[in-house]
């Protein structure tokens, strides 16, 4: 039962004979090539374990096979069989205390980490069980995506900084005009209430990320519908989300969206630009901004060629509400 095959170095190996000893120093090959003291060795039916402690980080490790470096094959643990290496034994002492301590004080980090996200919970569920309808068969969130890709390796992938809660919907139906009609109640996502057709992302498929409205799955943000099959799973899905109220935008989620008829404009400044009140939650640029499109970006504008400005479908630059002042000092307004 403590003999293994290893199929790739073509190889038996009986894990009930013992291959180092106590105090030894062996070696990772193929991964971080870090250097390990064994400071226990116990035996069950299975065969033997050797206890280590990592010489660089001091961290524990167990390993149930040690092979001899000279015949290295493969991600492993190694031991020198023609020039072992020891350890005095009261150094050995030392660096387990030493380990013991560090792995006593992330413990102890992890538990109060663990009880200060218990207690953002508790108020989110709190919260969420106020406002979330009862008949409410989705949720509406804005997700934060980082760019976590790595191309020269072809690794692409992504990761969620921040989830924003913009409303609840009564059905299960993937609607992108729902999603724009709760994007302006989050200024970040305000730019994504008008109608843009490369925004619109169908990827309901194996692996796929399903719909999602937004630029790009990798960067910036989305808007996507959670849908909702058990309330109180749901809410603790989102509890630790809703313990910061800031996650929480969702006033005027059932109040029409008025994105497609912005007020008079605040007045036209340089290069004959128009700037105008969008919406609550947005602001938006008109004119001939070719020249300036690069500051425009820069001050943290979209754009996008089917705003609406007097009735009419017009190319220009939606910003946050929160940009509005920037704006204005740029085009000589305020």
């Amino acid at each position: 039962m403590s003999k293994v095959f290893l199929l790739g170095a073509n190889k038996s190996i009986d894990r009930a004979k013992q291959v180092v000893e106590v105090n030894q120093i062996i070696q990772m090959e193929g991964y971080s090539y870090d250097r390990y003291v064994v400071y226990e060795i116990t035996k069950n039916d299975w065969g033997i374990t050797y206890k280590l402690i990592n010489l660089r980080t001091k961290d524990f490790q167990t390993a149930d096979i040690i092979r001899p470096l000279k015949e290295k094959f493969g991600i492993g643990y190694y031991y020198d069989s023609e020039n072992s290496q020891f350890m005095d034994a009261f150094e050995v002492a030392i660096l387990l205390q030493e380990a013991q301590q560090k792995k006593k004080a992330e413990q102890d980090e992890a538990e109060q980490e663990r009880i200060r996200v218990e207690e953002v919970k508790k108020i989110g569920r709190v919260r969420l069980d106020e406002i979330f309808p009862e008949d409410a068969l989705g949720v509406i969130v804005a997700r934060l995506k980082q760019d976590d890709s790595d191309t020269m390796t072809d690794y692409y992938a992504h990761s969620v900084q921040r989830t924003v809660i913009l409303g609840f919907s009564k059905h299960k139906r993937d609607l992108f005009s729902e999603m724009r009609k709760h994007a302006p109640n989050f200024e970040e996502t305000a730019y994504l209430a008008e109608f843009n057709e490369d925004y619109e992302h169908r990827e309901k498929y194996s692996m796929g990320d399903g719909y999602y409205l937004g630029e790009s799955k990798y960067c910036g943000w989305i808007i996507e519908k959670v849908s909702v099959y058990d309330r109180k799973r749901t809410i603790e899905e989102f509890a630790y989300i809703a313990g910061n109220e800031d996650n929480i935008h969702i006033n005027g989620q059932d109040k029409p969206n008025n994105s497609t008829t912005p007020s008079d404009s605040t007045g036209t400044g340089k290069d004959g630009c128009t700037l105008v009140e969008y919406s609550a939650k947005a602001v938006a640029v008109f004119g001939d901004t070719k020249s300036i499109k690069d500051e425009l970006k820069a001050m943290g504008g979209r754009f996008n060629s089917r705003l609406t400005y007097n009735g009419k479908k017009l190319a220009g630059w939606i910003f946050p509400k929160s940009r509005e002042q920037t704006l204005a000092y740029y085009f000589g307004l305020d």
